[in-house]
């Protein structure tokens, strides 16, 4: 559910006219529903229960600062994967004993700055990581919390970019050798290790490869967990299962928060261990979109194209993964429809937003919505051909919030000098 509708033909973000917000802040422009970003974490987080749990918000899917806020203020946690991320969660008001540290390339200094920070854990994903942390934390005098990210070799059947449960993934380490690791993690000073990790993928959009997933790891716990760990000492608190529910882009079923909530708890029975869950896209994509302005239409003898002013600068899947993403006129028509590609002023064919899509014929000045786009939209977005980034926007309720600045031509050079060379 979100609370994007039409309203006498007119396009709403909850109670205010997309249009409105387009002609005051200008186009390309991200558009956000707070009232939806609320809702989404509390049926997510309410679909858990009773069930000892954490929701991490994947930092990744969203890092606009009023949408970590929005979050902080329900109670959620933060998935980071760098220390720029982490820098985002703190100053939007994340508790850092709620934060967990992900990604296979941390650097010294992000590791630093996490463990000043005390935060939960970090999910380490090779051995050469787990030393390095072990070596940060002596030279600060302190104990890393960690758990190990272990694949379970399950095919998320997903688009392979956004898989990472498989054996040839870059991600998370053999779950045949991770036992092996975690005897090795005990025996260093600086590490405590406090829990396990896994996860498979993203844009899920059936329980099946969650519930496989669940099964390997749940065996692996049986075993290694209760067998050696906790005998060792250990102290095992959380499972982390990491994130990956999809949405509906298109025609897509995915599973409800509860129906996938069931599965998971299901099998955990037995297991003293808090879970950690790290949602992203299911939070935030449908609570948002890309409002972008036509420009021209361009009429070939076999092809149509809806020229716009947004582009794969601004919101890259549907260059990147082939994605889909719909694409709605922000005023309804009823006149002739067109089928055409709607792409943007990039200079690369890959540029598109959609391909032989039916839509109303527009007319220069006429505004679409590119709809589901509040996941990996604008934090993907990028200066490509030097443009500058849009806005981001924050509705709630009748009034709208600029929650970040569109930038100017000035930020495209700020940092950059010519050296007195070339003078």
């Amino acid at each position: 559910m979100n609370h994007f509708e039409y309203r006498n033909g007119e396009m709403f973000a909850e109670e205010v006219p997309v249009g409105k917000i387009s002609r005051e802040v200008g186009t390309p422009a991200y558009i956000y529903s707070l009232a939806t970003l609320r809702r989404h974490y509390r049926v997510f987080d309410q679909a858990f229960g009773k069930t000892p749990h954490l929701v991490c918000f994947s930092v990744k899917s969203n890092s606009n600062l009023a949408v970590l806020r929005a979050f902080a203020k329900e109670g959620s946690g933060f998935d980071i994967v760098s220390g720029g991320e982490l820098f985002r969660a703190l100053q939007a008001g994340g508790d850092a004993r709620k934060i967990v540290f992900s990604g296979v390339g941390k650097k010294r200094d992000e590791i630093e700055y996490a463990l000043k920070s005390g935060i939960l854990m970090f999910n380490v994903e090779s051995e050469q990581e787990l030393m390095f942390i072990d070596e940060v934390g002596r030279a600060l005098g302190k104990r890393a919390p960690i758990s190990l990210r272990i694949n379970p070799d399950v095919d998320a059947k997903t688009h392979p970019y956004i898989s990472t449960g498989m054996k040839k993934s870059k991600f998370g380490i053999e779950i045949k050798r991770s036992a092996e690791l975690y005897k090795q993690a005990l025996t260093l000073k600086n590490l405590e290790v406090i829990g396990v990790d896994c996860h498979i993928g993203s844009q899920l959009t059936s329980v099946g490869p969650f519930v496989d997933a669940l099964a390997r790891v749940r065996e692996y716990l049986d075993r290694v967990l209760v067998g050696y760990l906790r005998k060792e000492g250990a102290d095992i608190r959380y499972l982390d299962l990491g994130g990956g529910l999809g949405i509906r882009y298109k025609d897509e079923e995915p599973p409800s928060p509860e129906e996938y909530a069931g599965a998971l708890v299901k099998g955990l029975e037995g297991l003293n261990v808090t879970l950690i869950l790290e949602p992203g896209r299911v939070m935030v994509g449908n609570a948002g979109m890309l409002v972008t302005e036509v420009l021209y239409l361009k009429e070939h003898e076999e092809k149509k194209f809806v020229v716009v002013d947004g582009g794969m600068n601004d919101l890259i899947r549907p260059a990147l993964y082939g994605s889909y993403q719909a694409v709605l006129p922000v005023a309804e028509s009823k006149g002739e429809t067109i089928v055409a590609d709607v792409v943007g002023p990039i200079c690369e064919s890959g540029d598109f937003f959609a391909k032989d899509r039916e839509l109303p014929r527009p007319k220069p000045g006429d505004l679409l919505a590119v709809m589901s786009a509040g996941a990996y939209g604008f934090t993907m977005a990028s200066n490509y051909n030097s443009h500058p980034r849009p806005p981001e926007v924050l509705v709630d309720g009748d009034k709208y919030y600029v929650v970040r600045e569109r930038e100017s031509l000035d930020d495209l050079i700020r940092g950059e000098t010519i050296p007195p060379a070339l003078q």
